[in-house]
């Protein structure tokens, strides 16, 4: 796992807060009484789709208003509009999908974002803007099209956005979906980086993302949180109940067919059961089941 002198939970004081946070779309409950607290590192977001992490987000974000609970950022409350504005010049925002126009060059997207974060001052704002294309490693393509660009570069070019002005809350929504293995690497190289100094909320599908870069890991499901705690502890909970066999067990919880031919079972093992050790997969499906209700570790 990447970790940083500013990657550990007990590390600093609370900059985000939130309690009770319910968020409805016509008769669906995206988010049932979301409660947590994150600090200066990075923190992942697990949960299915559907499971409210994109909802949870965009309230986070201030992209949308919860319909009850409340919740702070850097100290500011979002529910005012001064606290509003002031929240919203704290952090940086990358979304499942950016509304890129095809048409701009990655400079001037990333300058067109600066001016709607209020960088009025031009030639301070394109030094702005050459500082995050040049983080993100995209100092030689700035004048390239965007739809000349590949979708690692995109990617790039979106997180980019999300870093101007140096937030110290960035919230990012799934921001590997897409990329090729080498991508990713690049991605979570950039992640780990940001991480270092900010508070970083990391919404993904890929437990090996939460497992390389997260000092916290956050399980959602059905709105609610089903598990708070660090990737060891979240692993921990399938210690005993990981085993292989020649055939898939039909009293696993899961059970699939691995590369040696035999199958890997999760659930509750059988008597004599050749167990393995556990994964960060492991421990994420077994939140899943909802077995566990919710659970702080």
């Amino acid at each position: 796992m990447t970790t940083g002198p500013l990657n550990d939970p007990a590390s600093g004081p609370t900059t985000v807060s939130a309690t009770g946070l319910t968020l409805r779309y016509g008769g669906t409950r995206a988010l049932d009484a979301v409660s947590l607290e994150l600090t200066r590192g990075v923190t992942g977001l697990l949960g299915p789709n559907g499971a409210g992490k994109t909802s949870l987000l965009r309230v986070l974000a201030t992209a949308v208003p919860p319909d009850s609970g409340a919740f702070t950022v850097l100290g500011h409350d979002p529910s005012t509009t001064k606290g509003r504005l002031a929240a919203r010049r704290t952090l940086g925002y990358l979304p499942q999908t950016p509304g890129f126009h095809p048409d701009f060059t990655a400079f001037a997207f990333v300058d067109y974002v600066a001016i709607l974060k209020e960088l009025t001052d031009r030639a301070a704002r394109h030094r702005e803007v050459r500082r995050v294309l040049e983080a993100v490693d995209l100092e030689d393509v700035r004048g390239k099209r965007i739809k000349r660009l590949s979708g690692g570069m995109r990617q790039r070019v979106a997180l980019a956005a999300a870093l101007v002005g140096d937030p110290e809350f960035l919230v990012l929504d799934e921001p590997t979906v897409g990329l090729d293995p080498e991508q990713r690497m690049r991605f979570r190289e950039l992640v780990a980086e940001a991480g270092e100094g900010r508070t970083v909320l990391l919404s993904t599908h890929q437990t090996e993302d939460v497992a390389m870069l997260c000092h916290r890991v956050v399980v959602l499901t059905h709105g609610r949180v089903r598990f708070d705690g660090t990737p060891a502890e979240l692993t921990a909970r399938a210690a005993g109940r990981v085993w292989v066999s020649a055939q898939r067990d039909p009293g696993a919880l899961a059970g699939w067919r691995t590369g040696t031919g035999t199958f890997r079972n999760i659930g509750e093992p059988p008597t004599g059961a050749d167990l393995l050790e556990p994964t960060l997969e492991d421990g994420y499906l077994l939140a899943l089941d909802g077995e566990s209700t919710e659970v702080t570790a």
